[in-house]
């Protein structure tokens, strides 16, 4: 038997996924065409998640695919990668995880998730780009999605934003 040489690449990661406790879809970010339509997605997504929502491990292969996960409350986090990629090199990438966790102040719930979506999708994008890791660490995200969010101009502002933003400056000048 002749042995399969694969080039490496750095493209890794075929799709971040967060479901809800009942396995519907929260966000999910694909980065190749393995499943085409939305349509497909969902079933895939289903398929996943009724194949680990019951269990305690953290890897699954799935349809020839690498599915590393984590659960918390009523959220289930989901790095999938090609089967030929290592599962300790996705765990790192849990490092989103973790952002989230820091960002919610530990509080990582589909609630506390839903209100700081803004925030999601600049992480993920700090953290993977087109299926290639730019960053696995979870405080350099953190800095960076902080950063970005001082420098968005008012008028560019969710409502959520500048009302935070007022709360703080009324906060400080009643202490000042």
């Amino acid at each position: 038997m002749e042995a399969l040489i694969l080039e490496p690449s750095l493209y890794t990661v075929k799709a971040i996924l967060i479901l809800d406790n009942d396995g519907d879809r929260l966000f999910a970010k694909y980065y190749d065409d393995t499943y085409p339509s939305v349509k497909e997605q969902k079933a895939f997504e289903k398929n996943i998640f009724n194949k680990t929502h019951r269990t305690d491990s953290e890897i699954a292969l799935l349809e020839g695919l690498t599915v590393v996960y984590k659960s918390s409350i009523d959220l289930y986090f989901y790095v999938i990668g090609s089967s030929y990629e290592n599962e300790d090199f996705f765990h790192t990438q849990f490092g989103f995880f973790l952002l989230f966790s820091w960002g919610l102040r530990k509080n990582v719930e589909k609630r506390a998730l839903l209100e700081n979506m803004e925030g999601l999708f600049l992480a993920v994008d700090e953290i993977v780009d087109g299926g290639v890791i730019l960053e696995s660490d979870p405080q350099q995200v953190v800095h960076r999605v902080a950063l970005r969010g001082e420098d968005v101009p008012l008028t560019e502002q969710t409502v959520s934003q500048v009302l935070q933003s007022a709360k703080e400056q009324i906060k400080w000048s009643l202490l000042r």
